[in-house]
């Protein structure tokens, strides 16, 4: 059997770690072994920020909705009026909640209103 070099496969490879470390500074972006293992870090680092960004957004919303809340006079607690529009089966999300609250004030005092009457 033929001796095989590896030479254009490993260079196709190295070029690939290369193009994702562009514009990483100093040696990062200039040698492979270095290259590689800050590509598989950036690369962790991004996935973990995929999952915070939910997190964060979430938490958003529900302090937006809090602050809405305690603007309407006679409104529920933030916990109370989740459990309200539960046993309501309101299936509004904390997302659509926040933008009521923030685009459409008088919507989103409608709602309060209605999951205050038992």
């Amino acid at each position: 059997m033929p001796r095989v070099k590896t030479g254009t496969v490993r260079h196709k490879g190295h070029k690939k770690v290369f193009a994702l470390a562009k514009g990483f500074r100093m040696t990062r972006n200039r040698l492979y072994k270095v290259a590689s293992e800050a590509t598989i870090h950036a690369g962790q680092y991004a996935y973990n920020g995929r999952k915070e960004r939910k997190q964060t957004m979430r938490i958003t919303w529900i302090s937006r909705i809090n602050a809405a809340l305690s603007g309407i006079a006679e409104a529920p607690k933030y916990g109370v009026f989740i459990k309200k529009l539960i046993d309501k089966k309101i299936k509004l999300n904390r997302k659509v909640l926040s933008a009521l609250a923030v685009n459409l004030p008088e919507a989103f005092q409608n709602i309060v209103s209605f999951t205050g009457k038992k």
